[in-house]
């Protein structure tokens, strides 16, 4: 009998969110060998994401799975760029959510989101070795740009990418 998957369902981050949220980030980054200055596992905002994306024109949504948190990503104005383009910003999934469609529909929700605040832009940067997101963001349509725009402090990203909305 074939194994049965449990749906997923995505919603806006509430403060009850924020310890799962920040064990996730912790515990996929080094996954990927993102640790050390210029990385998000060392951004103070993880521990208190929905205050941080409680502000305007932010948004952040939380993935969830039997009732437990497995994923997150949201949306914000990209610090030091212009007033059009927004940043795709702490978007990551425990293993048990991957594969499952939840980025795609994580992605889709965050976008629309952005298109409905007003941004034409949308900015993100990532790391080598990211192969499955990297994939997912050309999917959407993210084109690969030559450097990082703005002033984001992660200066351990080496692959950026744009999306006109």
């Amino acid at each position: 009998m074939p194994e049965t998957i449990a749906a997923f369902s995505i919603r806006a981050i509430e403060p009850r969110d924020d310890a799962a949220v920040a064990r996730i980030i912790r515990a996929v980054m080094p996954e990927f060998g993102a640790c050390g200055t210029g990385f998000a596992i060392n951004d103070p905002e993880v521990d208190w994401m929905s205050r941080a994306y409680d502000g305007p024109r932010c948004a952040y949504f939380v993935v969830e799975r039997d009732g437990n948190v497995e994923g997150g990503g949201g949306v914000a104005p990209l610090e030091g760029g212009d007033a059009d383009t927004c940043e795709l910003r702490k978007m990551y999934f425990l293993p048990t959510l991957r594969g499952l469609g939840a980025g795609a529909e994580l992605m889709s929700r965050c976008l629309d989101v952005a298109r409905r605040i007003g941004f034409k832009h949308c900015y993100l940067e990532t790391l080598t070795g990211m192969d499955s997101a990297m994939k997912l963001y050309e999917r959407t349509g993210f084109r690969r740009i030559d450097g990082p725009r703005g002033a984001t402090g992660h200066g351990g990203c080496n692959t950026f990418y744009l999306l006109d909305l």
